[in-house]
């Protein structure tokens, strides 16, 4: 728990410092280029939350499988005003002399801001899709008191006991096998008395149980 709670903590103290260093430079650029005041306050929250807004709307809208292209859109654009700001003022840029064209971009981004910003809040909300119900199965039910399928009738009773399987028909004997049954027939019976048994003949022969039709047929 306490682990938990260490990550926890570093990756908020990284969040804010990282944070406050990008709040920083974007103020820095927009004073920079003619914004003073409270306005050049105002352009870093407003590039940042433009970032926020986008990417939890992105992200809402990848989890319901809904196409999230216009909340990428507005992600990629505040992300490179964040990271143009960052770079800017990394000594690339002379802030005392910034050119015209960084002067318009910095004087169009509340126009932008606030058209991606409508744009989000106004986008249908988005719904998960919903997940299949869960079906159980007891496998002690009978298979009578489940319920059909569309379509589908379940017969008024089940069949009462299954139909025994046909016995196998007697296969003819090669004439030396037919003289080595009877040979152990009439073993059999000079020893006991009594007839020889179908099935004793053919295991003693050594053949499988399918050809005792066959031995019984020559006994």
């Amino acid at each position: 728990m306490r682990a938990h709670l260490a990550r926890v903590d570093a990756v908020i103290v990284q969040a804010v410092i990282a944070g406050a260093l990008s709040f920083a430079h974007l103020h820095d650029l927009a004073a920079a280029a003619g914004q003073g005041g409270w306005k050049a306050w105002a352009y870093p929250v407003s590039v940042d939350l433009l970032l926020v807004a986008a990417w939890h709307r992105m992200r809402a809208q990848q989890r319901a499988g809904q196409p999230a292209g216009g909340a990428r859109l507005w992600f990629l654009v505040a992300l490179a005003a964040s990271l143009g700001a960052n770079v800017a003022t990394a000594g690339l840029l002379d802030l005392d002399h910034v050119p015209a064209w960084l002067r318009v971009v910095v004087a169009g981004w509340p126009a932008v801001a606030f058209f991606g910003g409508t744009l989000l809040a106004h986008e249908p909300r988005t719904t998960e899709k919903p997940s299949a119900p869960a079906v159980s199965l007891d496998l002690d039910t009978e298979p009578s008191a489940l319920p059909p399928l569309v379509g589908e009738s379940h017969p008024a009773s089940p069949p009462e006991a299954a139909s025994a399987p046909a016995p196998a028909a007697a296969v003819a004997l090669p004439p030396a096998l037919v003289d080595r049954v009877q040979a152990l027939a009439a073993e059999h019976r000079a020893t006991t008395g009594q007839p020889a048994d179908p099935d004793v003949v053919r295991a003693r022969l050594g053949l499988p149980p399918s050809m005792t039709a066959s031995v019984a047929a020559h006994l």
